[in-house]
């Protein structure tokens, strides 16, 4: 009488009883993966926060996380294409995402001390709000920030060049509206970022200055604090609340080449994140390999007793990705719980930040956050898939090789 061989349907269930009969090797198994799997959310969630964090610290310097003007001012930034109205804030601030609005009014001059002069962009700010749309009134290293009009604060390298110093006035000359204006001004602060474009070019007065000096009443622009990581979206759902000659733009629009320099920075490494999955995969294929070498006299028996080769190598196949399988559950749920973590609390910030000056002239600040995406998830399967076809070519085809009475003579 022929031994009956394992029926397709009966072969998953075989597999999964079995890897419950091997609980130490089964759980070795899913640690391996549960591993690989938190390693794989962190290491992308890393990467893309470190990316967002550096987009979002070099905006809040050097512009915003968002900003709303008019396009020709955008595309030519002249006070005379300023906007028309600020009647539209009390509509934007209520928009969900939106946590603050500042006023802004940036114009060219000529800055003059007693000893040189030199033409920079200065920029109108109400000091009550500045700080929340910007990093610049936190990277102070001497005097104060802007507290009533009348006052100046300069980036360190600037004043060195003007040999300015605080307590002492420079003047502001510029063409208004209304002809040649010029403004003497006490210098109260000294903005030192680590960035070479903030050190040496910021000139920051108060917004009332500022509309004496250009003749504009209202503002060229109103920066925007907005939810981290949706710039983009917040920037599109401001579009119907806004007036027509009105556009919202988000930081990617603002930093414009630098912007596209991180993104290809960026994406230059999924190359690395994929060698991480094979070599995760190259892992959980090298247990699965000293599983079928310590159940060699198992599988003879088996094939002893009626299932063929290819049949044990498929239940080997399955068992593999059973066990994978759990691993990524579970890793998921640790590695999205961790990464969730660190997104909404700033660990990363004071470790960076302990790396002094090389840390400081990416402009992130102190605060470096963690991203989030489902496609996280995907990457992590990879190292399923992977091991799975690992498993086919390497644990498997020994499977395939056995001879069932060699292998019960097996020790």
């Amino acid at each position: 009488m022929t031994p009956k061989t394992t029926s397709a349907p009966a072969l998953p269930r075989l597999a999964w009883r079995n890897i419950w009969r091997h609980r130490r090797r089964t759980w070795l198994l899913v640690l391996v993966v549960t591993y690989a799997t938190i390693t794989t959310i962190l290491f992308w969630g890393v990467q893309d926060g470190f990316a967002q964090s550096v987009q979002v610290g070099n905006a809040r310097f050097l512009s915003a996380p968002a900003l709303i003007t008019t396009p020709q001012y955008f595309e030519d930034p002249d006070p005379e294409q300023g906007l028309p109205s600020l009647d539209f804030l009390p509509r934007v601030e209520a928009q969900p995402g939106v946590k603050a609005a500042a006023p802004r009014l940036e114009f060219p001059a000529l800055i003059r001390s007693a000893y040189t002069a030199d033409a920079v962009r200065a920029r109108g700010v109400d000091p009550l709000l500045e700080a929340k749309v910007s990093n610049l009134p936190g990277a102070i290293a001497q005097g104060r920030m802007l507290e009533q009009p009348g006052e100046v604060v300069l980036g360190q390298q600037l004043a060195e060049r003007l040999d300015a110093r605080l307590g002492e006035r420079v003047v502001l000359d510029t063409s208004a509206l209304a002809g040649p204006q010029a403004l003497g001004l006490q210098v109260v602060g000294l903005v030192k970022s680590g960035i070479a474009p903030v050190d040496r070019g910021t000139v920051l007065v108060h917004i009332q200055d500022a509309r004496v000096l250009t003749g504009l009443q209202t503002a060229t622009g109103v920066a925007l604090d907005v939810t981290r990581g949706q710039e983009a979206r917040i920037a599109e759902a401001l579009q119907p609340v806004l007036p027509e000659n009105l556009r919202a733009y988000d930081l990617t629009q603002l930093l414009g080449g630098l912007s596209s320099a991180i993104g290809t920075k960026q994406s230059s490494t999924f190359l690395i994140g994929m060698i991480f999955s094979l070599f995760a995969a190259l892992a959980v294929t090298s247990t699965v390999l000293v599983s079928v070498l310590e159940r060699t006299r198992e599988f003879g028996m088996m094939g002893a007793v009626g299932m063929t080769p290819p049949r044990l190598a498929a239940m080997v196949t399955l068992e593999t990705v059973f066990a994978t399988s759990l691993g990524w559950a579970l890793g998921l749920v640790l590695g999205y719980a961790l990464n969730y973590w660190m997104a909404t609390q700033n660990v990363l910030g004071p470790v960076f930040a302990s790396y002094g000056a090389a840390w400081e002239i990416l402009g992130t600040g102190s605060e470096i956050y963690t991203a989030q995406s489902p496609l996280y998830a995907l990457y992590a399967a990879l190292t399923i898939a992977l091991a799975a076809l690992f498993s086919i070519l390497i644990p498997a085809r020994r499977v395939l090789a056995l001879n069932p009475a060699e292998a019960m003579r097996t020790e």
